[in-house]
């Protein structure tokens, strides 16, 4: 019998790392060097924690948000995972995915939603970070009330938020990450070996741990046929 693969739905950091509107940068400095005579090497990193592969917290958008601390580790093991492929109708994604997902049976198995929409493709292009999708806040809702036990939104673009539509981006943070019953969303997923043909049995996703914090760069591993 065949072996499911293990495969990282993350991405690398480094200085290349595309971001919201292109603000920020990830900076790796060397502090000391072997190659120039140090007795090892050691780096230090400036960064913003909303950067590559990241999950929002409520923290982000409610002063009395969630934060990592809130969440044990069996939160971020998800064994029913719903990945869904669609080609976007406009920057802002609603009826392309409700369409599907009112298709989906046995709605309340599913822990963890994926949408992919292909801009993964594209991530070394401005049209990344300049013209991305985002979630019309009303998906929010349908999911609560339809899929009441996904905890986790993930997808292929920079941010929940169209840069192009920053407004509507605002309120669909608020809408995913109400305190009360947050989705919370992990953006700049790394989909490109996954599609509709290869099925995807469960997903670890590994945070940093930082403590307080609105957000938190992640490792994300999935196991597909």
């Amino acid at each position: 019998m065949a072996r499911n693969k293990l495969v990282y739905l993350s991405y690398l950091l480094d200085g290349n790392t595309p971001t919201y509107g292109n603000r920020n940068r990830f900076v790796r400095e060397e502090r000391s060097s072997i190659a120039k005579g140090d007795v090892a090497n050691d780096s230090s990193i400036e960064t913003t924690v909303h950067i590559g592969t990241h999950i929002d917290m409520p923290y982000h958008f409610f002063a009395d948000g969630q934060t990592v601390e809130s969440y044990d580790a069996s939160f971020f093991d998800f064994s029913d995972v719903l990945f869904i492929e669609i080609e976007p109708r406009s920057l802002i994604i609603r009826d392309e995915l409700l369409e599907k997902l009112e298709a989906i049976e046995d709605k309340a198995k599913y822990d963890m939603l994926i949408v992919k929409t292909g801009i993964c493709d594209r991530r070394d292009e401005a049209v990344f970070w300049e013209s991305n999708y985002g979630f019309d806040p009303l998906v929010a809702p349908y999911l609560r009330e339809k899929f009441h036990n996904i905890r986790v939104l993930g997808f292929d673009s920079v941010s929940v938020s169209s840069f192009a539509h920053r407004l509507i981006g605002r309120e669909a943070h608020k809408a995913f990450l109400d305190p009360a019953a947050p989705i919370l969303l992990l953006e700049d997923m790394d989909l490109r070996a996954i599609n509709d043909t290869r099925k995807l049995h469960r997903v670890t996703v590994a945070p940093m741990r930082i403590a307080q914090c609105d957000g938190l760069p992640c490792t994300v591993i999935g196991e597909i046929e």
